[in-house]
């Protein structure tokens, strides 16, 4: 079949996880990326484009003009990756949803919550398809966990802790002048009202939500920011209470020294209890109780068929971040595929999507929310 034709907004020259997604884009073949509105000012996008091997003709100054004209081409493209800072999503999304054309985003859904329902109404208006890349819900072992505990294997949840520490904000990264993702990521107009609680501890919070099946009611919240100047927090405390009478606690935190990338994931039932680590994502510790613990590998014995789905190398072979990407790309060219055919694929009830993006919204809210009462217990 023909790749399907992508566009991108934002992930110019120096941006971090523009990058990502063009290499994960890339991984399974399913997707050409033909245009792009790559920077904030027309000359960095044409710049960034050509070196991307793009016609200039497709290195647009600016995603409304990227979305009237790719509409109006025969050769327009049918997708589109948004990989700016949070406060563009919206407005990027919308453009293009009002269009017809599917879109990808990176996460967290929005900046703020008007904008997150704004959004979330022009996904109920578009017949195009709306997908959100926690990149975490694409490893196998995850997929795996999940499975293992929607089939009962943990019996009736109990408890759930994720933890996901950095270490990379430290110090004022911000404030050197020469750290453009530090820059705009503490800057509250472009990242939103959440620091760390937005940027990881949404992840943190996916992640949690998507292995257990459960949603957040209630939380508890405790931020901070620790680093003198800091406009967000850099570090969050959080107790949670799920539907069904489940229990959680998580961290999140950047001023943790260290810790690079360490996301953390333990949920306990009444007959086991499972753990993950992003760090070493090829394994999964199952224990049930009274027994001893039990290792699953990617791809080895006791692999799942839901694990087995999104692995692409024989066991014993790393996996992980880029190929966690990939399958939430892969999985949207399934979705794009049969959505062109008319039809609805299963595979995008693996996939976060707007109500994914909605919760975590809402989480990051109710975090900001009940900090600032002091750590009062509110509702979702």
């Amino acid at each position: 079949m023909a790749r399907i034709k992508l566009g991108m907004v934002g992930g110019g020259k120096d941006a971090f996880i523009g990058g990502v997604h063009r290499i994960a884009a890339r991984i399974d073949g399913e997707f050409d990326l033909v245009a792009g509105a790559l920077s904030s000012t027309a000359e960095k996008s044409r710049e960034s484009g050509i070196a991307l091997g793009l016609e200039e003709d497709r290195c647009y100054g600016s995603f409304e003009d990227m979305a009237e004209a790719e509409a109006g081409r025969a050769d327009g493209i049918e997708a589109v990756s948004i990989v700016t800072p949070n406060h563009v999503h919206a407005a990027a999304a919308r453009a293009f949803l009002a269009r017809g054309i599917h879109v990808i985003c990176d996460k967290p859904l929005t900046a703020t919550m008007q904008q997150a329902d704004e959004l979330a109404k022009a996904v109920s208006e578009s017949k195009a398809l709306f997908v959100l890349t926690h990149n975490y819900t694409g490893y196998p072992m995850i997929r795996q966990a999940q499975a293992m505990v929607a089939a009962g294997a943990l019996g009736d949840l109990r408890v759930v802790q994720v933890e996901y520490p950095q270490d990379w904000l430290t110090e004022a990264a911000e404030q050197t002048g020469t750290n453009k993702q530090a820059e705009w990521r503490t800057d509250p107009e472009r990242s939103g009202a959440g620091g760390s609680v937005g940027d990881i501890g949404s992840h943190a919070h996916n992640l949690a939500c998507f292995v257990t099946g459960r949603n957040v009611e209630k939380l508890a919240a405790d931020l901070q920011s620790f680093v003198p100047g800091r406009r967000v927090d850099d570090n969050a405390n959080v107790m949670l209470r799920f539907d069904g009478g489940m229990r959680g606690m998580l961290w999140c935190s950047q001023v943790a020294p260290g810790n690079e990338n360490g996301l953390k994931l333990r949920v306990y039932g009444e007959k086991g209890g499972l753990e993950w680590a992003q760090e070493d994502p090829n394994y999964l510790w199952f224990t049930p109780f009274g027994e001893p613990k039990r290792l699953l590998t990617r791809a080895g014995a006791g692999a799942t068929e839901e694990a087995n789905a999104v692995s692409r190398v024989p066991g014993g072979h790393p996996e992980g971040y880029l190929e966690g990407f990939a399958n939430i790309y892969a999985g949207a060219a399934q979705a794009i595929r049969a959505a062109q055919q008319g039809r609805r694929d299963p595979v995008l009830d693996l996939l976060p999507g707007i109500d994914a993006g909605l919760a975590g919204m809402r989480f990051i809210d109710a975090c900001i929310r009940s900090s600032a009462e002091d750590a009062a217990w509110v509702t979702l």
